[in-house]
């Protein structure tokens, strides 16, 4: 596993808490927390370019009960 520098885990109700990371090279990582090395990973700039869409409510369908 690269050398992956973690956020402190973002948490909702009940066990839902994801981390996200930054390596040395530009990439970024998502994780379920505790489960670190089961990791999503893409550049900086694509993780810049989610949280952008999530913050304009482009997933927002993702949440409808």
């Amino acid at each position: 596993m690269p050398a992956v520098t973690w956020e402190e885990p973002f948490c909702g109700e009940g066990n839902s808490c994801y981390r996200i990371g930054v390596d040395g090279d530009g990439n970024s990582y998502i994780a379920v927390a505790g489960a670190e090395a089961s990791y999503l990973t893409d550049t900086t700039d694509a993780l810049r370019q989610l949280i952008r869409d999530i913050k304009a409510g482009k997933a927002d369908h993702l949440l409808a009960d």
